[in-house]
């Protein structure tokens, strides 16, 4: 035990950017840094070396989980404050880094995925996610945008960079609880399609688009974007979907987009980005996104250029996601009382964690977010400037 003490003291002296307290299981406390702590972290128990030293993030996010380690203060600020010190033994090296080993992925490993992040149930996103029910990042034009306001921003500023026009084709893959879409058809009169792998959505969608009388302009479909075969559309979009493709498959994911688009046709694309590698951590893999995985964006560039694609625009929208974090994490938070009667308090605990872990990373820069768009062949018949985006 004295060793395990010492081993956490040292481990953890330098992995902070802000002052801090640590209390063990023993009852010792120590204080680190200059000035009064910021929050405290506690350690109910310890949680094997070993297990620290080989995969932190699963280490300790399974001990936040089942109590073994508790956090006072912020979650948030804690992992931010992990994040912005360089000099953590977490930023020391790729032996730290656990990467997840990437594989071909199945459609039906793909579905799998998808039902075990999303079929949680509508109810339970209901309770965090604003009315629209988008679960993706938003656009705060202002500082006074709530999130509401903010997912039709993004929307919006999507739709506007495709530069639709009445009665084009538009494909979402990964069309999520379908307000992209059904915006796009009430707005701008397209012909719009969704595909997502969740029954769940597939559901919800269907109820939307029969309650707003758009049967004519708009469909869902359970379906997979590489089952999509004899059809183009004049615009392809997606949003928050490339994030579970795998880096093995963005190739194909471009070169399905490719055969998707007409010519001319302008496709935007909205993902998390690593910085300068992909990946994922562990922990994430198996208790939230199985089989996510962050594409760099130098390599998203390069499958594009590599089809020879028309590379039109790149927008970072990293601090948007970081702030819209942390509208669901304060909606979670408010709405324990009504998840506590069905989820326990180790998922509780895992959700919370993930939601400030999550929005920690985005702040601290540790991943990104962009939109990009991108043209088949050259399209000399979009305007000049980004002007008509902001109008």
């Amino acid at each position: 035990m004295i060793g395990d003490k010492l081993f956490y003291k040292n481990l953890l002296k330098d992995m902070f950017s802000d002052p801090f307290q640590l209390k063990l299981w023993d009852g010792s406390v120590q204080n680190y840094g200059e000035g009064e702590p910021k929050f405290k972290v506690i350690f109910n128990e310890p949680i094997p070396k070993g297990d620290i030293i080989n995969d932190p993030s699963m280490a300790l996010g399974e001990g936040y989980m089942t109590k073994k380690l508790d956090i006072e203060g912020s979650v948030q600020e804690v992992i931010e404050s992990l994040y912005n010190n360089k000099e953590s033994f977490l930023k020391h090296g790729e032996k730290y880094q656990k990467l997840i080993k990437k594989f071909k992925r199945t459609i039906k490993a793909s579905k799998e995925n998808i039902e075990y992040h999303y079929d949680i149930g509508n109810d339970f996103y209901k309770l965090w996610l604003d009315d629209t029910m988008t679960y993706s990042c938003g656009y705060f034009k202002n500082e006074n945008d709530t999130l509401k306001q903010a997912q039709i921003n993004k929307v919006e500023h999507i739709l506007k960079k495709l530069n639709l026009q009445e009665g084009q084709s538009l494909l979402d893959i990964g069309c999520g609880w379908g307000e992209l879409i059904i915006t796009a058809a009430k707005q701008y009169k397209v012909k719009a399609l969704g595909i997502t792998l969740s029954s769940e959505q597939l559901e919800k969608v269907n109820e939307r688009i029969k309650a707003e009388g758009l049967e004519d302009l708009v469909e869902v479909r359970l379906a997979d974007y590489r089952e999509l075969k004899n059809i183009s559309f004049d615009r392809v979009v997606s949003v928050g979907m490339l994030e579970h493709v795998g880096k093995d498959n963005l190739t194909e994911y471009f070169s399905v987009v490719n055969n998707l688009l007409k010519d001319k046709g302008v496709s935007l694309l909205h993902c998390i980005t690593g910085v300068n590698e992909g990946g994922t951590n562990t922990w994430i893999d198996k208790y939230i996104f199985p089989g996510g995985d962050l594409p760099a964006i130098k390599d998203l560039i390069r499958d594009i250029a590599e089809l020879n694609f028309e590379l039109i625009d790149v927008e970072s929208l990293r601090r948007h996601y970081g702030r819209t974090l942390e509208h669901w994490t304060k909606n979670f938070e408010n709405a324990i009382p009504e998840i506590e009667k069905t989820k326990d308090e180790t998922f509780i605990r895992m959700w919370r964690m993930y939601l400030n872990s999550c929005a920690a990373s985005f702040n601290s820069g540790n991943i990104n977010i962009h939109q990009i768009l991108f043209a088949k062949g050259v399209n000399n018949e979009l305007p000049w400037t980004r002007e008509y985006v902001y109008k």
